[in-house]
């Protein structure tokens, strides 16, 4: 039977960054994963680039039931803090549109680095290590196939169920289940919309068409590109906009933002040009032929009075359409929902029930939106729960 002072299960990037700080602290620590190596969601993340943070992360550009829960942490551990360990190991990055970092080369150097900071700090991982039970009397027993470990704090921080292929599991909301901790119904987030009939159709005729557009939803807006897809609708504003959505809801899509299109209309109001004809220059000309086709708007300018010319101007600055559901975590970047932070402290991670427990990552009820915002997240977490651990 091993004897540690803190196990950590999972070696993704919120359980490795808990393990180092624990470590740093001279803390004996654990890190189990039933995976073959770690941080694989870190290694495909960015092209492989890693997108490992933003430098505008903050409290807004995150969900959870408690939108504030998540301030404390990042403010304790920002990005500036991550580049410095990056800056130590010569580890180059860049930054890209809305303040996107990336490694230049490969994410294989954060894995690297974290591996090395890991070992530093006295750190054990254990791989390919299959959990049987945990339980709590005075201590923590934790009951794998590769022994038991018996430790006095217990960091969950196994992911959510996205990515399922690289072998997320439902452990981590199990366990709270166990220890009588609350979790939020978790769904799919960062991922595409589908649709179903007839709109299903259409969309998968247009199939490979995208463009730039203002999607809305919630009293949440993104601009970025949208793509059609033979299931529905996909593309950075639509991955954003999917954190929010709920069944039921409307997208509420400005397919033309920053063109005033009133004033379009008026400037060519006398023309005999057909509708789908001018608004082919703005947006794809396959895509405005079916647009203008299923509402009717083919005529030429000079065929619509002005009450006319005013209702197609709002409706491409708000066209609703209704998913019928979103894809499921084979796609989704992120799991939304998970660990209630009601349960926890926003400043330890630890239970407010369960002395010793922690939790860390995306298995808490914090999601971020795209573009470096959820491993940011991790990051955060991990190192708000290793310093108290």
């Amino acid at each position: 039977m091993g004897h540690y002072d803190v196990i950590v299960i999972g070696a993704g990037a919120a359980g490795l960054m808990a393990a180092i700080e624990s470590g740093k602290r001279g803390r004996s620590v654990l890190v189990v994963d039933h995976a073959c190596s770690i941080g694989k969601k870190i290694r495909i993340s960015g092209g492989g680039r890693c997108n490992f943070g933003n430098t505008v992360a903050d409290h807004h550009n995150y969900m959870s039931r408690n939108p504030r829960f998540c301030k404390s942490a990042l403010a304790r551990f920002t990005v500036t803090d991550f580049i410095a360990m990056l800056e130590r190991r010569r580890i180059a990055y860049e930054e890209r549109e809305q303040g996107q970092l990336f490694c230049v080369r490969s994410s294989l150097e954060i894995l690297k680095m974290l591996s090395e900071e890991c070992s530093g700090a006295g750190v054990n991982v254990l791989l390919n290590c299959r959990i049987s039970s945990i339980g709590k009397e005075e201590a923590f027993t934790v009951i794998t196939d590769k022994g038991t470990f018996v430790s006095s704090s217990l960091v969950t921080a196994t992911g959510g169920l996205s990515y399922p292929k690289l072998g997320a599991t439902g452990l981590g909301y199990r366990i709270a289940g166990q220890f009588g901790i609350k979790v939020i119904e978790v769904k799919p987030a960062l991922v595409p919309f589908v649709f179903g009939p007839p709109d299903s159709t259409d969309f998968g005729a247009l199939s490979g068409i995208s463009f730039e557009a203002v999607v809305r939803c919630n009293s949440k807006e993104f601009q970025d590109g949208i793509l059609f897809t033979h299931k529905g609708l996909s593309g950075p504003a639509m991955l954003q906009v999917s954190v929010y959505w709920d069944p039921g809801d409307a997208l509420a899509i400005d397919i033309v933002p920053g063109i005033d299109v009133q004033e379009l209309f008026v400037s060519k109001q006398h023309s005999t040009m057909e509708m789908p004809t001018l608004l082919s220059n703005f947006l794809p000309r396959r895509f405005t032929r079916y647009w203008c086709e299923k509402y009717g708007y083919l005529r030429p300018i000079c065929r619509y009075n002005k009450k006319e010319l005013t209702k197609i101007s709002s409706h491409m600055h708000n066209w609703e359409i209704f998913p019928a559901g979103t894809e499921d975590y084979s796609t989704a970047e992120v799991t939304a929902g998970g660990i209630d932070t009601d349960e926890l402290s926003s400043k330890t991670m630890e239970s407010k029930k369960v002395r010793g427990l922690y939790f860390a990552g995306e298995v808490i009820d914090v999601t971020g939106q795209l573009g470096g915002y959820n491993l940011q997240w991790a990051w955060s977490s991990g190192f708000a729960a290793g310093q108290f651990a």
